[in-house]
């Protein structure tokens, strides 16, 4: 197998000493907080299975750069606002790897650390998509 020069898990590392970060805790406590924006990166079939926060804002992780570029042609509205933008995924590894490229972008974000796992083992709301 070939040796990487960098594993994931150091390139995680060296996000989150770079980032803003709060626990989910912390983001619990701006939920209801109308100056603040959460956006859920992680896969639509996590969203599905597990629930998500709601209100909020699902970017995909493969389009987040591009929904936040305002010079791209997939440009997302929600993403020229003042508010503050919490973004989190699963278990905080891949939204520090986004909020780090989105700060790399000039982008002012931060992450939950512990995710939506951490969300939700400290019991903040949680809303399923209705089935019709």
């Amino acid at each position: 197998m070939k040796k990487l020069k960098k594993t994931v898990m150091q390139m995680v590392a060296d996000a989150k000493a770079k980032i803003n970060e709060i626990d989910a805790k912390e983001a619990i406590k701006l939920f209801k907080n109308e100056d603040v924006i959460f956006i859920d990166i992680r896969d639509i079939r996590e969203r599905q299975k597990s629930g998500f926060i709601p209100g909020s804002f699902h970017a995909p992780r493969g389009m987040l750069e591009f929904w936040v570029d305002p010079d791209s042609p997939y440009f997302k509205d929600i993403f020229n606002t003042k508010k503050k933008y919490i973004f989190h995924c699963a278990a905080g590894w891949r939204s520090a790897l986004a909020v780090n490229t989105l700060n790399d972008m000039g982008f002012e974000a931060t992450h939950i650390s512990d995710g939506f796992s951490g969300w939700i083992n400290q019991k903040g709301p949680i809303e399923f998509k209705k089935k019709t």
